[in-house]
């Protein structure tokens, strides 16, 4: 093995994901911390006093050299930040990042090429980095993970720490499914008695609009968008415990037995009150697209109440109940529309109807591969852009190296033309929390949503083999514990660093 190979072996050992172009040598630069700052390059459209970067650059300096605390934060490496493209460059002397956007910079992830010497002496611990060029982009404009925050409260700091990982990964959208059947823990300025009479605890297992802010000031610090779910008509439980007249009565033969069931579609003061929630979760949230949900509609309900029937008829549904979702999805649609919101919504409804704007996105979360497959053919067929979670389920565990399975997905191996595939603009992680919380959500979700994190980064081809994938995913495991995220092993063995000085 030349010493070119052994260096680049070495270079993309704990590489993740994997950049689009990657070339090192065997030339290799010391680094010192003591003098070693970042800084912007004179050409930069950023400079000093923009939050995103100067927050980075403290970041990425205790990432890159965690045992020097104290050293001042400034440029021997000039970054130029102009995340669509990244380059980076390493020579003698300095390095420099260009990008067409800040999110791009943040992107390129100094702390992944610089190499520690650990084993030299305790006192002599030495940083170098090699002669590198880099070029990359994101396969994907889509990579998100999914927090299920209703079946178990997840407090702020799991919520945070999580974010932290997800950037290591380079994933970039937040999907915060933040209520649900069991819990409503968001606590709404606009209807307070939703959380306060639908969460867990009133004050102890809420996200008050303080919390909310915070976790979007940090995502946006790492450059993670945050998208939140508010999901009906179904999955609406604990909405009806703080908004009397919200669901449907549900009826045994002809006198209501007490239960409920979805968000009654026949009331006009239904869409008032969505109309007022959906107008201050726009004003909460700033992303431009939210999330409507629209899945697992269940309608024994709707269909044994007879003020529902009655309004079926007069609106000549007959006895369909797929065109009374259809009618209170486009409803609420439209809502969030009017308030220049693009909505994402789950497969059902596009399986229901297809009446809803074209810039609406399909979440696809249905399915074995076959069955995934021909949904992305029919929604991208109908010019409707798609998401893809359906493989990427990882609440559901297996004994064994199951990462496998969700770093050989391919997105766009579905009947249909290169239009169509253009369709597909990501994928998404989904961690459900029926059996999770902050005792075992990190070790559930790291390193396992990696994988699919390099399979929405990278190019599929040079990324096609999972054994050869497997000791870079497992050096990176390793460098998650280093940055303090608790995650499972792969499989048999041991990091470096747990004999470091030794």
């Amino acid at each position: 093995i030349t010493n070119t190979t052994l260096t680049l072996h070495i270079m993309l050992h704990g590489l993740w994901p994997l950049p689009q172009a990657f070339t090192s040598s065997t030339e290799r630069y010391p680094l010192n911390p003591q003098a070693f700052y970042f800084g912007y390059g004179r050409q930069s459209a950023a400079q000093q006093g923009c939050s995103v970067l100067d927050s980075a650059f403290r970041r990425y300096f205790s990432l890159i050299f965690p045992d020097y605390t104290d050293v001042g934060v400034d440029a021997l490496s000039n970054l130029l930040p102009v995340c669509v493209l990244d380059n980076l460059s390493v020579s003698a002397g300095q390095a420099s990042l260009k990008a067409e956007t800040v999110w791009g910079a943040l992107r390129g992830d100094y702390n992944q090429y610089i190499l520690k010497d650990m084993y030299k002496q305790r006192v002599n611990k030495s940083y170098f980095i090699n002669k590198t060029e880099i070029e990359d982009f994101p396969r994907f404009q889509f990579r998100g993970i999914l927090l299920d925050t209703s079946r178990h409260y997840l407090p702020v700091q799991a919520i945070l720490k999580t974010l932290d990982a997800m950037a290591y990964s380079k994933f970039n959208v937040f999907h915060w499914h933040i209520v649900d059947d069991p819990s409503f823990p968001y606590q709404s300025s606009s209807f307070p008695d939703l959380s306060s009479k639908g969460a867990f605890h009133p004050m102890t297992h809420i996200y008050t609009q303080s919390d909310v802010r915070r976790v979007i000031s940090h995502a946006r610090l790492w450059g993670i968008r945050v998208l939140p779910e508010f999901d009906s008509p179904g999955h609406t439980t604990s909405w009806g415990k703080g908004q009397p007249g919200l669901l449907t009565p549900c009826y045994n033969g002809g006198t209501p037995s007490g239960t409920f069931g979805p968000v009654n579609p026949a009331l006009p003061s239904t869409y008032q009150f969505m109309a007022r929630l959906f107008k201050e979760v726009s004003s909460v949230f700033p992303d431009s697209y939210i999330h409507l949900g629209g899945d697992e509609v269940d309608f024994s309900c709707w269909k044994s109440n007879p003020d529902v029937r009655a309004f079926m008829q007069k609106m000549g549904f007959g006895s369909d109940f797929t065109k009374l979702e259809a009618f209170y999805m486009e409803n609420i649609v439209n809502i969030t529309s009017a308030l220049n919101k693009t909505s994402i919504v789950w497969q059902d409804v596009f399986d229901y109807h297809e009446r809803i704007p074209k810039d609406t996105v399909l979440h696809i979360w249905k399915g074995i591969p076959a069955k995934y497959q021909e949904e992305l053919s029919r929604i991208t067929k109908a010019g409707m852009r798609v998401l893809l979670a359906a493989p990427w389920y990882i609440n559901h565990i297996s004994y064994g190296q199951d990462w496998r399975n969700y770093y050989t997905v391919q997105p766009q191996n579905f009947s249909g033309t290169e239009e169509q595939k253009k369709l597909v603009i990501g994928g998404e992680v989904c961690m459900w929390g029926e059996y999770v919380d902050a005792t075992n959500l990190s070790p559930r979700l790291w390193p396992r949503a990696s994988a699919a994190a390099e399979r929405l980064w990278s190019d599929e081809k040079q990324t096609s083999n999972v054994d050869k994938a497997f000791p870079r995913l497992q050096d990176f495991r390793c460098k998650l514990l280093r940055r303090g995220i608790q995650a499972e092993p792969l499989y048999v063995g041991h990091c470096k660093h747990e004999y470091q000085g030794v």
